[in-house]
């Protein structure tokens, strides 16, 4: 998928020598000549980073800015212009645009500056991504068990168990699917990544539970709610309010 780039000048020359440039280096580019239609285009598409012309009848560079920061926060922005002063140069850092590069900016600078401002978006999306998963693997209960499934840890009232990959990975599927009925064969399947007979999953699943339920004696709020359900597989019970 190309990178989707956005460029925001007045001027047509401008707009069609950064095109030019870009769609060189193989990126995807579309050129709009006003802050305002900047605005519906994000509106209506994505995109990874921005070169806006500070200077512009209506909107200018730093209006746009702070609508971009609504509209698409993950976006990178480079600022260009022909009127460089420190003091929108500092604003401009302050509302955290990547860069900021007077005009003419060689073809050189400006491909740097892309580079380094994909970079830095790349990097920005993959913490957020990390803190996300962080925080969909913690959970806690009710009476105040805390399950970290990336750590593959249950604790509380200052007791803690380790659990094995497979018990934390059986732990993981009850915790997602509370209420969820599920037979042996597709605990195993979702457990141990392979299908096998339903007589062969009962084999496989018996001891895994039992020694995750061995585990979670000393939390009964958590060990209570896994279930047998005969003849069937396991359910992992809703909490009890």
């Amino acid at each position: 998928m190309k990178t989707n780039i956005l460029i925001v000048d007045d001027e047509p020359v401008a707009r069609q020598s950064l095109g030019d440039i870009l769609q060189l280096e193989g990126y995807a580019v579309t050129a709009v000549a006003s802050g305002e239609a900047a605005v519906e285009h994000l509106r209506n598409y994505a995109v990874d980073l921005m070169i806006v012309d500070l200077k512009m009848p209506g909107m200018s560079g730093l209006d746009l800015v702070q609508v971009t920061s609504q509209l698409a926060p993950d976006a990178q922005i480079i600022l260009l212009t022909a009127y460089g002063s420190m003091e929108s140069a500092v604003e401009a850092l302050r509302q955290r645009v990547h860069d900021y590069l007077l005009k003419p900016a060689s073809p050189n600078q400006i491909i740097a500056s892309v580079k380094k401002g994909l970079e830095r978006r790349a990097v920005r999306l993959a913490e957020q991504a990390e803190s996300q998963a962080v925080a969909v693997s913690l959970f806690r209960t009710a009476d105040g068990v805390e399950i970290d499934l990336m750590r593959r840890t249950v604790s509380a009232n200052g007791k803690l168990e380790n659990l094995t990959p497979a018990e934390g990975h059986l732990l993981k599927v009850f915790i997602e699917n509370p209420g969820k009925v599920f037979s042996h064969r597709e605990l195993v399947l979702l457990v141990q990544g392979y299908d096998v007979s339903q007589r062969e999953a009962q084999e496989i699943l018996r001891p895994l539970v039992s020694r995750l339920r061995h585990k979670l004696e000393v939390f009964p709020g958590l060990y209570e709610r896994i279930i047998s359900v005969r003849g069937t597989g396991y359910v992992f019970e809703n909490e009890k309010n």
